[in-house]
């Protein structure tokens, strides 16, 4: 009985791993804020040149919040879907998946912080890799997660179809996995690199769906 107990759980202890990673980034940010110029790059076009910034004052504070409202977000959002029960059943992973979220913006931020101190980081050689990884690990994620309305490959098909969304998500794990090495590459091509990416990332949201309608359709016809 302790055991199902224990299942029914998504915000346990382990939550202060997440946690502790924002409170980390946080303080890193006001550690540095003494050498911050007045302005922090916060975006960068197609050739890594920033052509956003924020005020150091902003960028410091902004980024935590917004991390920790992510966090929160993807932690109980459950609770608003539908199918939260199925939830339970990838809850490990999904402790996995909110952490890895939380580390990956919280190295952007850190990332942009670094930028703004050193002037001269070329955002291709840093992001595209962190994309990478990122994609690989989703692509390790994506067959765990079981049928719900806002986590994972979220097409008509799959929602009308337990099936068809295991199949998918398997499928689509293999996908995302080839995505991200492909991605990695992508940086020996530094001046197309995000372009590149940008043609991983279309293929990455088509493909996944027209492979759901096909399983639903063969699925139909049985």
């Amino acid at each position: 009985m302790k055991n199902i107990k224990n299942k029914q759980k998504i915000f346990t202890k382990k939550e202060i791993l997440p946690i502790c990673i924002i409170i980390f980034s946080a303080f890193v940010g006001f550690a540095l804020y003494p050498q911050l110029p007045h302005e922090v790059p916060v975006h960068w076009g197609p050739q890594g040149v920033v052509d956003a910034w924020f005020s150091k004052n902003l960028a410091v504070i902004f980024f935590p919040v917004l991390i920790l409202l992510i966090y929160l977000m993807l932690t109980f959002i459950f609770l608003f879907d539908p199918l939260k029960k199925n939830y339970f059943e990838f809850s490990e992973a999904f402790f996995w998946f909110r952490t890895i979220m939380v580390l990956f913006l919280s190295f952007i931020y850190l990332f942009s912080l670094t930028a703004a101190i050193k002037g001269e980081l070329d955002i291709i050689y840093f992001i595209i890799p962190a994309f990478s990884l990122f994609l690989i690990y989703l692509g390790l994620f994506l067959p765990s997660v079981k049928r719900n309305y806002f986590i994972g490959i979220r097409t008509p098909w799959t929602l009308h179809s337990e099936k068809v969304w295991d199949k998918t998500h398997y499928f689509s794990g293999k996908i995302f996995i080839g995505a991200g090495i492909l991605s990695f590459f992508s940086i020996l091509f530094s001046e197309y690199a995000f372009y590149i990416f940008l043609f991983i990332i279309l293929g990455l949201v088509f493909i996944p769906s027209v492979y759901s309608y096909y399983l639903f359709l063969g699925e139909k016809k049985k």
